[in-house]
C-alpha cells in the first residue's frame, strides 16, 4: 500500500518528518508506522528519488543539531509531530 503527500522542504530528514505529520494531521493512522516503515521521499527539482526508514528519521529527529539553525528546526519538527 502507498501513501502520498507533498510537502515543501530544505532537507531529505524534513521532508520526511513533515510527510509524517502530514499524514497524522490527515488522520492516517500513525500506529501502523513503525521504525522499519519505509518512506521514500521524492524532490522534484532536481528530480531525485531516496528511501530511509522511519527508524533513521527518527534518530535524526533525536539527535543534537550541527548548528543552531539544524537544532531550531529540529526543535520545530519535534513539536509539529507530537502535536499534529
Amino acid at each position: 500500500m502507498t501513501h502520498t503527500v507533498r510537502v515543501a522542504a530544505s532537507s531529505l530528514y524534513e521532508a520526511a518528518v513533515l510527510g509524517l505529520a502530514e499524514f497524522k494531521k490527515s488522520g492516517f493512522a500513525l500506529t501502523f508506522v513503525g521504525p522499519g516503515t519505509r518512506l521514500r521521499i521524492a524532490a522534484e527539482v532536481p528530480a531525485t528519488e531516496h528511501e530511509l526508514s522511519v527508524g533513521r528519521v527518527q534518530a535524526w529527529l533525536n539527535s543534537s543539531g550541527k548548528s543552531p539553525r539544524e537544532q531550531a528546526v529540529k526543535v520545530r519538527l519535534r513539536q509539529l509531530l507530537a502535536h499534529g
